[in-house]
C-alpha cells in the first residue's frame, strides 16, 4: 500500500507573527483557504524550490483563538529544515529578534523557537562548518 507524505500542521496563536517567522526561515505561502463556518485560516507554506504540494507545513489559526497556546510544546517534537550556511541563517535570525536556544556551537546544528513556542532545527548543508565565534561559546537560551 503506497503512502506519500503531505504535511505538518501546527496551531498558532498570531498568524501574522507566525507567517513573519517561517518567511525569515525562507518558506513561502503556496496555498491559504478560510473557513467561515468553522471559524478558521489554513496557511500552507513550502520552501520555495519545493512548491509540489509535498513537505508543507500548514498554520492553522483558529479565528476565536486558542487560550491552550503558545505552551511548552515539546510533546510535538520539531521541525527541521537544511540551511546553506548555519551561522550566516543564525545571524538573521538574532538580527530580526529571534533567540538562538542552541547556538550552532558545532558548525552543524542549531534550535530556535516559532511565536508558538514549535522547535525548529536548523541543519548545516553538506559539509560541517568549521567551529567560529561567537557561537563556539555562546551558551544554550531556554530549552528546544
Amino acid at each position: 500500500m503506497p503512502l506519500t507524505y503531505l504535511h505538518t500542521m501546527v496551531r498558532v496563536k498570531d498568524l501574522e507573527a507566525s507567517m513573519e517567522f517561517y518567511k525569515l526561515l525562507g518558506l513561502k505561502e503556496r496555498r491559504r483557504s478560510e473557513s467561515e463556518k468553522g471559524r478558521f485560516t489554513l496557511v500552507y507554506l513550502c520552501p520555495p524550490e519545493q512548491d509540489d504540494g509535498h513537505a508543507d507545513l500548514e498554520l492553522t489559526y483558529n479565528w476565536d483563538g486558542d487560550d491552550g497556546l503558545p505552551s511548552d510544546s515539546r510533546h510535538f517534537g520539531h521541525l527541521a529544515y537544511t540551511v546553506d550556511d548555519i551561522y550566516a541563517t543564525c545571524q538573521m535570525l538574532m538580527d530580526n529578534g529571534v533567540t538562538i536556544n542552541r547556538p550552532p556551537r558545532d558548525g552543524h546544528m542549531a534550535f530556535v523557537r516559532s511565536p508558538d513556542n514549535i522547535s525548529i532545527e536548523l541543519l548545516q548543508a553538506g559539509e560541517t562548518k568549521a567551529p567560529q565565534e561567537p557561537w563556539a561559546s555562546m551558551e544554550n537560551t531556554g530549552h528546544w
